[in-house]
């Protein structure tokens, strides 16, 4: 099976945006996804105890790095039947086909590769450590918020970090490199916050709260409290505290984007996308006011996602135009923003 159609049946909506990426940077992304869907499927399983998917997922990094082919199928063998997703199955016993791919790319390209899934399985090593097992009675939540915000940096900021790699050293960038990797990273924390807003309630169900007890106790509320959707009144001062901090990280897409050289038509696109979507996202979970409903899944309505694509000549020729069109989405939180910059958090 070629990388390609491994990609498209695992992720067919990243599959679109790489379809639109310069081919310098095309299969080093796609290298790094399937790496770390599957140090996310060892995360995952059901199949081998907790702390069995601990061990892998801390030896992972070193194992994409050493490449120990009897390691791998090792590792393969105990996940094998860990996921009902009949892409996933297949994924899992591509390891080493992944290495082939990986050893293709440039030494460069290749570090980049191997410091976002360290930090990728950090993130995972995290909660399969700090939380408690998925058949656990009540959820355990981080303690402060500069838990979740490095938490957020792991796994949004560092893959926005190596995101910024690609595209600097592929491209004309004329702002600094440091510069350019910490808007990257601002945009990858806010990417983050987003999934972890929208599938708190799915989280939940596995015993993990990621929203901090130090703002669940300023709202009345406990771990446990959330999952019941009856507290989703009381949850909205902390729901609207993580979306202004995704928004004020999100903003710095307008620089960021500004950066992308126009004959960049796939790089635009690519970056153009998800900063509109994640706003869009925001937004649709402000709107909600039964977020704790786990009935109930938030996302974009597809005429938006349509509606974006059909834009897109228009991104690719005008700063302006994605700079007016992101103004617009932020502006619908203008009151909220306004709210949390007051103090009134």
């Amino acid at each position: 099976m070629e990388l390609e159609t491994l990609l498209k049946n695992t992720s067919r909506s990243l599959y679109l945006s790489v379809q639109v990426l310069p081919r310098s940077m095309r299969a080093a992304f796609s290298v790094a996804y399937l790496l770390c869907r599957y140090a996310d499927t060892i995360a995952d399983t059901a199949v081998i105890p907790a702390e069995r998917r601990l061990f892998w997922v801390k030896q992972f990094p070193d194992l994409v790095r050493t490449q120990d082919s009897q390691a791998a199928q090792q590792l393969a063998q105990e996940i094998k039947g860990g996921s009902e997703n009949p892409y996933e199955k297949i994924l899992i016993g591509k390891l080493e086909d992944c290495f082939h791919w990986f050893n293709q790319i440039g030494e460069e390209q290749r570090s980049f590769i191997l410091d976002v899934v360290h930090a990728v399985c950090e993130g995972m090593e995290h909660d399969l450590s700090f939380f408690p097992t998925e058949h656990s009675a009540e959820p355990r939540a981080l303690a402060t918020e500069e838990e979740l915000e490095h938490y957020c940096r792991l796994m949004g900021g560092k893959p926005g970090l190596f995101w910024s790699q690609l595209i600097y050293h592929s491209t004309k960038i004329c702002v600094p490199e440091e510069t350019f990797y910490q808007w990257g990273q601002y945009i990858g924390d806010a990417l983050q916050i987003v999934n972890i807003l929208r599938d708190l309630p799915k989280d939940l169900q596995i015993s993990r709260c990621y929203f901090p007890t130090s703002d669940l106790q300023k709202a009345g509320l406990t771990s446990v409290d959330l999952t019941d959707e009856k507290n989703s009144e009381k949850f909205e001062i902390v729901k609207r505290k993580w979306i202004v901090w995704g928004l004020q990280r999100l903003q710095k897409g307008v620089a960021y984007f500004s950066q992308l050289p126009k004959r960049q038509l796939g790089q635009r696109a690519a970056v153009a996308w998800p900063i509109l979507w994640t706003a869009d996202t925001l937004y649709a979970v402000y709107q909600t006011p039964d977020l704790l409903n786990a009935k109930k899944r938030v996302k974009i309505p597809r005429r938006v996602i349509y509606f974006t694509l059909c834009c897109t000549p228009l991104l690719w020729i005008s700063n302006r135009f994605f700079t007016a069109w992101f103004n617009y989405k932020i502006r619908k939180f203008d009151a909220l923003m306004s709210q949390f910059s007051d103090g009134k958090k």
